[in-house]
């Protein structure tokens, strides 16, 4: 029997990845579902497992972060991660396997099965190769998904013009001028956005600098979006957003 733990923050992620291993891989035997990296790094302690479906991002501790805290790693790892193209050329120029979301089950089936056919441990040997693309990846990304009431919604990154916080969901404001609500805090989704364009430019609001249509002065200032909207910026991230932009 296969030992293995399935690490995501999504709860309806990890029953998915669940339930097809159980309809379809009977050498595996889960020892523990966990919905955050902490709650992982205690399992794997406890369980010792020979695989481990490990979710890329998490708010707290990304997956990778993650792997870095576990000194020597004896189990197999097969990533999984919302986005098209974030971090899978790193992850594949290391010879390491990933799932993309939502997990189709003929593709955990085959990856389960690499497992299976790989007869010596190789995944610790790898991480140092990980770990140095990761670094030297962009990190940028085409396409994003997010979670709603029914599964995941996939947004192109270029068509999100602005972000606004409430509380702990976020509404995410396109050129189309439709507007989605998504269980994320914003903070979250300025980490899923890392790196492409994206500038917290208020508490309450994250922008997508190549929608900015005008900026006006004042005490802190103000932006209009492609989409009309009229945002103040905060303060104190004043000098940092006008240090985008060199005519400044």
């Amino acid at each position: 029997m296969i030992n293995t733990i399935i690490i995501d923050d999504q709860e309806f992620c990890t029953e998915a990845v669940k339930d097809i291993l159980l309809d379809n891989c009977k050498e595996i035997e889960i020892s523990a579902v966990c919905h955050s990296a902490k709650e992982g790094i205690k399992a794997i302690k406890k369980h010792k497992p020979n695989l481990v479906f490990l979710d890329v991002e998490m708010p707290d501790m990304s997956g990778f972060e993650m792997l870095q805290k576990i000194k020597d790693p004896e189990f197999e790892v097969i990533f999984t991660t919302s986005f098209d193209k974030y971090t899978v050329q790193a992850i594949r120029s290391s010879a390491l396997d990933y799932l993309i979301k939502p997990v189709m089950p003929h593709e955990l089936i085959a990856a389960v099965e690499r497992v299976k056919s790989n007869k010596k441990k190789y995944f610790n040997q790898h991480l140092p190769s990980l770990y140095k693309n990761l670094n030297e990846s962009k990190r940028t990304v085409n396409q994003v998904a997010f979670p709603c009431s029914d599964g995941l919604i996939f947004l192109a990154v270029d068509d999100i013009v602005h972000c606004e916080s409430d509380s702990n969901y976020t509404t995410i404001f396109l050129k189309t001028k439709e507007k989605i609500v998504i269980t994320k805090t914003l903070k979250e989704v300025e980490n899923l956005l890392e790196g492409n364009n994206f500038f917290r430019i208020h508490n309450s609001h994250l922008i997508n600098i190549s929608h900015i249509k005008k900026y006006v002065r004042g005490n802190a200032g103000y932006v209009t979006m492609t989409d009309g909207s009229h945002l103040n910026i905060g303060r104190n991230r004043k000098e940092e957003f006008l240090k985008q932009f060199v005519h400044f």
